[in-house]
């Protein structure tokens, strides 16, 4: 997607001992915050995925409990 790719200037406050150190550190301040994002914003959708089917997961594992595997014990060990 473009928006991916388009960059946007932002403000943010951060602490001025973490933006010193960051700074002699040469941390790249918008790759990392960009990463840390995407990170976040990647487990919060596997958090509403799994609120969003645990019924549905539940009545799965639920139907296995039950009925087992559908080819659990044919197979030679």
């Amino acid at each position: 997607m473009a928006e991916d790719l388009e960059k946007r200037a932002v403000n943010l406050s951060l602490s001025v001992g973490i933006l010193k150190a960051a700074r002699e550190a040469r941390i790249n301040l918008s790759a990392l915050l960009e990463r840390a994002l995407a990170g976040e914003l990647a487990r919060l959708r596997r958090v509403r995925w799994r609120e969003e089917n645990a019924r549905a997961v539940s009545a799965y594992n639920q139907f296995l409990a039950s009925h087992g595997l559908c080819f659990e014990g044919c197979l030679d060990e």
